[in-house]
């Protein structure tokens, strides 16, 4: 295949296309539904379970789909307004990064045992849901910071929901909390990773836009 027939069919990243094609449009509002919908049916999952794991993925769900939703109104922004909508993405997935790991050192200083069932039922069904959102995005995976947000925090949900059936699985083999607390850990880190690559994504963007302003071609 060209790379022509390659462009036309839209099969590879382009941050212009991702900016301006209707389908990224739609992809990014079957995200939204998907996440914020889903988010609200596991934080009600999570505190029937107590599970720390499955309330800090129901957080990620929650707020990658508010996030996305600014996203795309950030798509008929301009490139400097995309850029600090970035940075605000990175800021608060920092910030969400930073809560799971208070609220998993709270349930360690209080453990409880985790519902496994429940943990595991959630895990695969949030995981089927992340997999189609990853695969609508997937095409759309490279652009501006703004769009490379919104592929990471898709990103992000199928890795959690990876670790949250692990934790079901030795939850329900040890009879212990540590797995839960353990996973709402892990999903912190890749939060707060994420966070990283969007905030330095972000600001360099940030400088790119104010060297051209400075120095205008």
């Amino acid at each position: 295949m060209s790379m022509e027939e390659t462009d036309e069919c839209g099969c590879t990243g382009d941050p212009k296309r991702a900016q301006d094609d209707p389908a990224y449009r739609r992809a990014l509002w079957i995200v939204i539904i998907l996440n914020i919908g889903f988010g609200l049916f596991e934080i009600v999952g999570g505190f029937i379970a107590d599970s720390q794991a499955l309330k800090a993925d129901a957080l990620d769900f929650l707020g990658d789909g508010s996030i996305t939703l600014v996203g795309l109104f950030a798509l008929g922004w301009t490139a400097v307004i995309r850029s600090r909508v970035a940075l605000i993405q990175g800021i608060f997935l920092a910030l969400l990064g930073v809560g799971v790991i208070g609220f998993a050192i709270l349930r360690a200083i209080d453990p409880g045992v985790p519902e496994a069932g429940i943990m595991g039922a959630l895990g695969f069904l949030a995981l089927g849901i992340n997999v189609v959102s990853a695969f609508v995005l997937s095409r759309f995976r490279e652009g501006d910071a703004n769009v490379q947000a919104v592929w990471l925090f898709s990103r992000n949900d199928a890795i959690a929901n990876v670790a949250v059936i692990c934790a079901a699985a030795l939850v329900a083999w040890t009879g212990k909390s540590w797995p839960d607390i353990a996973v709402a850990g892990i999903i912190a880190v890749v939060f707060l990773h994420s966070a990283y690559q969007i905030l330095k994504n972000a600001l360099i963007e940030l400088q790119e836009h104010k060297t051209s302003a400075d120095h205008p071609a």
